[in-house]
């Protein structure tokens, strides 16, 4: 399917968009190394719905204002951004960054969602003060990194970064600069947002990956506890990223639950 990409000019933020397919609007809010934009899960969702594929601030081609320092803050461009399109009845699904960016939203105003989807999302702390409830990819190395968030490792789109060309390189550090910028302080968490997440009124589908040993599935359940209208289902021989490495299982347990079923 041929994809329309636009730039929406927002109060507080330049916001490119991609859109593909028709049918009801399902807005997929992309993890922090953007892998969902280069994905047939793209193209699958589209069948049966319209997909809007926003590029957050200081990713693809969104500049990144000085005064948007905070996921927090991106939720509320977020929202902006659906009320510009007018869209109601929402399909929301974000993706590890992506989930913690839908749930923000989800805790501010379910007005127009008709159904939340969270896979694998990062943004709470559940746990005590001394307590790892997301492990620290600053300290970890490289390889050691992949093997958390995968549970094979060569499924990693990006196992091979001397493939890259330079333009696609430079893009893959602008991202990781930015989920730094946003992400480090706190630590991949808002302190907020879990005393939030009862605000939460749409049914939701929390999604996780067995093996993913970045946020374990002990973390997801916990999600999913504090989300009133909530299911949580896990995804068999798949780490952090379920779309990624068992697309099946999870576009299925998708499916099913858009369509009214529980996942």
């Amino acid at each position: 399917m041929e994809r329309q990409r636009e730039t929406v000019e927002l109060p507080a933020a330049r916001i490119e968009v991609e859109r593909i397919g028709s049918g009801p609007p399902l807005v997929l809010l992309q993890s922090a190394e953007a892998y969902e934009a280069r994905l047939d899960l793209v193209d699958r969702l589209a069948r049966t719905h319209e997909v809007f594929l926003p590029w957050a601030p200081g990713y693809g081609g969104s500049p990144l204002p000085g005064d948007v320092r905070t996921i927090d803050d991106v939720a509320y461009i977020y929202l902006d951004l659906i009320e510009r399109y007018d869209l109601h009845e929402i399909a929301l699904v974000g993706c590890s960054l992506g989930g913690w960016i839908a749930a923000e939203m989800a805790t501010k105003t379910c007005e127009r969602l008709s159904r939340l989807v969270l896979v694998d999302a990062l943004g709470a702390k559940f746990g005590g003060a001394y307590d790892r409830d997301i492990e620290d990819i600053y300290f970890l190395s490289f390889d050691k990194v992949k093997a958390i968030r995968f549970a094979d490792p060569r499924r990693d789109p990006l196992d091979d970064m001397t493939a890259l060309g330079e333009d696609e390189a430079m893009q893959v550090a602008r991202h990781r600069e930015t989920t730094a910028r946003l992400c480090w302080d706190p630590y991949f968490h808002n302190p907020a947002l879990k005393n939030r997440l009862h605000r939460i009124s749409a049914p939701t589908l929390v999604l996780w990956g067995e093996e993913d040993r970045f946020v374990r599935p002990e973390y997801g359940r916990a999600y999913a506890e504090r989300i009133p209208d909530s299911r949580f289902v896990s995804i068999a021989g798949a780490g952090h990223y379920p779309h990624i490495e068992q697309p099946d299982a999870t576009l299925s347990a998708v499916f099913s639950f858009l369509n009214g079923g529980k996942g």
